[in-house]
């Protein structure tokens, strides 16, 4: 069988594609492919770097291993053999224009960076691409598809920026001395970047620990009912669990779904999945006097992290 010539590797996308009934696709079946696609379908799956293709008019969805690891997500495999415009309807509006050049000119796009949200994972995710999209060619030399070749850099993105967040806040932080000097800077350094931290909340418990009152926050409106000025740590009404934090006297991840429209959502107006919460201890007394909550959208990158 054609299939078995075709498809003839070892990896799960060649499996997937050898199994897939080709027929049902607008592509058809194998046996009819030009040499020209069967070649770029080979040269697809045996490259170890992430790679995707659409081909024909509606532009079918070929993929990788690599793409399958690292950049579908939840699409997989759903997306093989499907219009690239369907996959990727989210982003189609950067992308499509830049892959009709291609189809038009016959010229490569390079991208270096560029940032895409992608629903791959259940929401709206900011990621971070370098790719070139180059024309693919018929048995003819008339341009019938495009090859993708992308690395993403979505963690090297984001690590950066949170990671000079993070050394602007220390150095500021050691510059203080008083209480209300600490809260400005932590307010400024949560508002200057709202694209990692939507919102923060930074509560102390009283010495009984039986209430806390809210030291600062970022992203709220003035008395707004999610970030209440005073919170009773014996009582389950908060969304804010702070008794079970400072009891673990750890980070924590909390799923913040159900509340999500009443939280602030950021730079990028994402709603917020989660929020992370950790423990701050007094350095002189070694005792948890208070607990600090970020909101974040993308569990994959932050949660690492913490």
């Amino acid at each position: 069988m054609t299939e078995n010539i075709v498809f003839d590797g070892s990896g799960e996308m060649w499996s997937i594609m050898r199994a897939y009934d080709w027929t049902t696709s607008p592509l058809g079946p194998v046996d009819d492919w030009p040499l020209s696609l069967k070649t770029a379908v080979q040269i697809l799956l045996s490259s170890r770097f992430s790679m995707w293709m659409a081909w024909g008019p509606e532009l079918v969805f070929l993929y990788n291993d690599t793409y399958r690891k690292v950049t579908l997500g939840e699409k997989h495999p759903w997306a093989l053999g499907r219009p690239a415009r369907e996959v990727w309807r989210e982003i189609w509006g950067e992308i499509g224009p830049r892959i009709q050049t291609v189809l038009d000119t016959g010229v490569a796009t390079w991208d270096e960076g560029l940032l895409l949200f992608l629903e791959r994972s259940g929401f709206s995710e900011e990621t971070y691409h370098t790719f070139s999209y180059s024309p693919l060619k018929d048995d003819n030399g008339k341009v019938a598809g495009m090859l993708c070749v992308v690395t993403e850099e979505t963690d090297r993105v984001l690590g950066e920026r949170q990671l000079a967040s993070l050394r602007r806040f220390a150095s500021e932080l050691g510059t203080a001395i008083t209480e209300d000097e600490v809260r400005q800077i932590v307010v400024a350094n949560g508002r200057t970047n709202q694209q990692d931290l939507p919102f923060t909340l930074t509560y102390l418990a009283d010495e009984d620990e039986r209430h806390a009152r809210l030291f600062c926050a970022t992203g709220f409106d003035e008395h707004d009912p999610a970030a209440p000025s005073r919170v009773d740590l014996k009582s389950s009404s908060s969304i804010w669990p702070i008794a079970s934090v400072l009891a673990a006297n750890d980070s924590l991840v909390i799923d913040v779904k159900e509340v999500s429209d009443r939280l602030p959502r950021g730079s990028w107006r994402l709603p917020v999945n989660k929020s992370a919460a950790r423990t701050n201890r007094s350095a002189r007394t070694e005792e948890s006097g208070g607990s600090t909550y970020s909101g974040f959208k993308s569990l994959s990158h932050l949660e690492r992290r913490l």
